[in-house]
């Protein structure tokens, strides 16, 4: 096949179809309906895994210097109330010594503080997100030194749940405790 006009023709054409306004940064249609289910499902596996761990499992960890079970779920709390707070702006019910303060002390809390911080963190997330309209998701803000739409903080956050909910059934099977929900 001839090649014709070389490439040219092809970006003035590409260009001349895009829509003004429209950027790498604008918000996928219909995100927060599909972030909120996403977001649901995640967490409700996060918060059946943390009630299926025997308490006696929460100080463990697979190895020196791994984070334990009750470490990578105040983790996942520590980053649930800091990106909407650091990251876009919003008021946090949890300050950010408070949360800096749970990953140290993990292994001191009981199943029961763990499991209601998660819980508690979960439920700031669906305030925050029942909070915004489509419009407030292309708000501009940084992560990780990008500039980004507000809709990308919350894509990493449940990014970053699902990476730790990962490690969570990992940490479970290897204590003998099955995910309930593939039972």
């Amino acid at each position: 096949m001839r090649r014709v006009g070389g490439r040219l023709p092809f970006l003035a054409l590409a260009i001349a179809v895009i829509p003004a306004g429209v950027t790498a940064q604008s918000t996928p249609p219909g995100f927060l309906v599909e972030f909120e289910g996403q977001f649901r499902g995640s967490s409700s596996k996060v918060v059946a895994l943390a009630e299926a761990m025997p308490a006696s499992s929460y100080a463990w960890s697979p190895a020196d210097g791994v984070a334990s079970v009750s470490r990578v779920l105040l983790h996942i709390a520590r980053y649930n109330y800091m990106y909407p707070h650091e990251n876009m702006g919003r008021t946090s019910p949890v300050s950010p010594d408070e949360y800096g303060r749970w990953e140290d002390a993990s292994d001191s809390m009981s199943k029961d503080e763990v499991v209601r911080i998660v819980t508690q963190s979960m439920d700031y997330v669906r305030g925050v997100a029942r909070d915004m309209d489509a419009a407030a998701l292309d708000t501009g803000t940084t992560l990780y030194g990008r500039d980004v739409g507000e809709w990308a903080v919350l894509l990493q956050l449940v990014t970053h749940m699902n990476e730790h909910l990962g490690q969570s059934i990992a940490y479970a099977r290897m204590n003998g405790v099955v995910p309930p929900w593939s039972g």
